[in-house]
């Protein structure tokens, strides 16, 4: 009977034994499972963070390359701009420069007796009035007798310099203001400047 009670405590503990060695493996490989599962699913969550760090960098390389971009055009724009509004400086300046009152005596004179209508009546010549001024004291002697048969010479707050000219007492007129000059001239250099600028 000892021997009985011997194999049966034996008996016991080896299933208890294996009870507790089959419910230690459930547990081990539950937790295997549980941990494979946490492990693959932190690397989701690391890929993810990743990738969206990536898209993030990758935008925010794109955005400041489209901000690079945009600031080299505006740039580009504004020193054009300023080029040329410096150039429409030098132009007028010069243009005002070469229009003194001598000048204009010299081209006035010469449009007025190249003019081919029969009389000089109706002819208007409009320039600011120190120019005006300047002219009659003394540079317009050749056309003191045209100005008796018509011409009007007439004082124009408008110009600058330079000057307008009408052969039908205003109804048209020819424009050789400093401005007209200026924009002129302009229109002739400003295209090659811009293929140097381009």
């Amino acid at each position: 009977m000892a021997e009985d009670i011997k194999n049966l405590i034996e008996k016991i503990q080896k299933e208890g034994v294996k009870a507790a060695e089959d419910k230690a493996r459930e547990i081990e490989e539950k937790a295997k499972l549980c941990a494979s599962q946490i492990i693959e699913k932190a690397k989701k969550q690391a890929e993810g963070i990743i990738c969206d760090a990536k898209d993030r960098v990758a935008k925010t390389e794109d955005s400041a390359k489209a901000s690079l971009k945009q600031s080299g055009r505006d740039l580009l724009i504004a020193v054009k701009t300023e080029v040329n509004n410096i150039l429409n400086k030098l132009i007028a300046s010069s243009v005002r420069q070469s229009l003194d009152a001598q000048e204009l005596s010299k081209i006035i004179t010469t449009l007025v007796k190249e003019h081919k209508g029969k009389d000089k009546e109706g002819i208007i010549v409009s320039l600011n009035k120190a120019d005006l001024e300047k002219l009659e004291k003394g540079f317009l002697g050749e056309l003191k007798e045209e100005i008796k048969k018509g011409i009007t010479l007439k004082p124009s707050e408008d110009i600058t310099g330079g000057f307008i000219i009408s052969y039908d007492s205003g109804k048209s007129h020819f424009d050789f203001t400093d401005k007209a000059l200026a924009d002129y001239i302009g229109s002739y250099i400003k295209p090659k400047l811009s293929e140097i600028l381009n």
